[in-house]
């Protein structure tokens, strides 16, 4: 276990969005940098679906993190400057209370019987770890993909907490293409028989259905061009083919599998379920009564979006619409569109498209 890993536990019954609660849940989290004496210089970063609170390595933990070129000392989310907070979200599976969790009220793990999860819930337990910290107001809120949507709950309940805000590949709610593939997804790994409504043991589960909702991701997350230039028609060595007619026999074939092996390792079924689903339930509309009320809500002094063309998940004129709606609320915001080919993904790969607009904000003071 990471020793670069801290640990928040909330002091009570925390109450969900949508019904139910959490009796003392537990947020894990890693920090960069310190924090200043006038607590000013503080930046919170909420993750996408899948990644951990480690977006950078440190001297606790060196293992590269999954946003190694943007956060760390020189990068664009300076560390020698700020100090910087990056939290495995509520739901997740990587130290943070979620279906896996045990439920300390019957001493097994919840599994279905986790209430309703929400991007909101994730914001508001993001607030208490600040508070925690002694943060009463951030220097930036910043939020890639899933977690643009939650940083936009958190600026919508807690107006007047955050001085700048970055969002990245990100929306103000799910369209009806980005849900019905998370839909699909979802459904791959409930039809998986090891799936057992979600009863399945330690060291077992729809392994199956993970791999295959991994598989149509990562087609989601990457662009039809990328694929052409990387891949073309090349076909995978002789010798590792099989010789069955349907088994792998193109290299992005190939590349697939390989993500979808590691993944079903990584995270667990349940956890995923329930995140997957709280970003289609997420609507800024739902705070104020339509999407330009709702952005409304969000007053940070200045706002940078960002958007990439070739990004079929959250397509660009959804970061446009974010972009449009806060300045039309009389807000500084600035709008980007890179020309990445990496699709969703690129806010990870895409690094040097990437750190020149990030950096630029951040050391705007």
């Amino acid at each position: 276990m990471s020793t670069a890993r801290k640990y928040f536990d909330y002091p009570g019954s925390f109450e969900m969005r949508r019904g139910g609660s959490l009796q003392k849940p537990r947020i894990a989290y890693e920090t960069w940098g310190e924090l200043n004496a006038a607590r000013d210089n503080a930046v919170c970063i909420f993750t996408g679906l899948s990644p951990s609170a480690h977006a950078s390595s440190s001297a606790e933990d060196p293992a590269p993190g999954w946003w190694e070129e943007i956060v760390g000392p020189s990068r664009p989310i300076d560390t020698r400057r700020l100090f910087v907070v990056c939290m495995n979200s509520l739901g997740g599976c990587f130290g943070s209370t979620g279906p896996a969790s045990t439920d300390p009220a019957t001493g097994k793990p919840y599994r279905l019987s986790f209430p309703v999860l929400t991007l909101e819930d994730v914001a508001t337990m993001g607030r208490e770890v600040l508070l925690s910290l002694g943060i009463e107001r951030l220097n930036t809120l910043i939020g890639p993909s899933m977690g643009g949507m939650t940083a936009q709950a958190y600026a919508a309940i807690y107006p007047g907490t955050y001085e700048r805000l970055l969002l990245i590949s990100t929306a103000s709610r799910s369209l009806p293409f980005a849900t019905a593939l998370r839909s699909l997804q979802r459904e791959l790994i409930r039809r998986d028989p090891d799936w057992q409504e979600g009863s399945y043991g330690d060291g077992r589960g729809p392994i199956t259905g993970m791999r295959l909702a991994r598989k149509l991701g990562m087609i989601t997350y990457r662009s039809a061009e990328e694929w052409e230039q990387r891949f073309g028609r090349e076909r995978i060595p002789e010798e590792r083919q099989s010789g069955n007619p349907f088994a792998l026999d193109f290299e992005v074939e190939s590349y697939l599998e390989a993500h979808a092996n590691k993944f079903t390792g990584q995270f667990d079924p349940n956890c995923y379920l329930y995140l997957s689903r709280a970003s289609d339930l997420f609507d800024i509309a739902e705070h104020g009564g339509s999407v330009a009320a709702g952005l409304a809500r969000i007053d940070a002094n200045r706002t940078l979006v960002i958007g990439v063309a070739s990004d079929m998940l959250f397509p660009l004129h959804q970061q446009q619409e974010l972009a449009e709606g806060m300045a039309a609320a009389g807000r500084e915001v600035t709008f980007i569109e890179l020309p990445s080919i990496q699709g969703h993904d690129s806010f990870l790969v895409d690094m040097d498209r990437f750190r020149p607009p990030v950096h630029d904000f951040l050391a705007d003071d």
